[in-house]
């Protein structure tokens, strides 16, 4: 999916019209709507406005943009961000919690990569690797 079509599946999600969140986003209605149509490629700062008003992590959008990698993680972290089903921040809500709980039973996702386990959570649990 491009960025514009996640974008309008984030904003249906959040049940707000295309004009509520070009106001709360500070993003002009018309340039919204090219975005979302696939005529225009939003910048990172763009994202992070949309992002905001979509009330999701940016790095959500920045991956999904192609700005960041796909986050790492394993299979119950890839299962979370593949599901179609969630919002972004319901995916966020699960990995935080996922990563308490990994934390509290003192299991290091990322032990063998010499990572610690934000490292490998993604967006909202963990820091992305930004492409080079």
């Amino acid at each position: 999916m491009d960025i514009g079509g996640y974008i309008r599946l984030q904003r249906s999600h959040a049940k707000i019209s295309l004009r509520q969140l070009s106001r709360l986003a500070g993003v002009s209605n018309p340039y919204l709507s090219q975005i979302e149509r696939g005529l225009r490629k939003p910048s990172a700062e763009i994202l992070q406005q949309i992002a905001k008003g979509l009330r999701i992590s940016a790095e959500a959008l920045y991956v999904q943009a192609g700005i960041l990698d796909h986050p790492a993680g394993g299979p119950v972290v890839e299962a979370v961000h593949a599901d179609t089903h969630l919002t972004e921040r319901q995916k966020q809500v699960l990995l935080d919690i996922y990563g308490s709980f990994l934390r509290e039973n003192g299991s290091a996702v990322g032990a063998a990569s010499g990572t610690d386990d934000t490292d490998t959570l993604g967006p909202g649990v963990a820091g992305s690797t930004a492409k080079e």
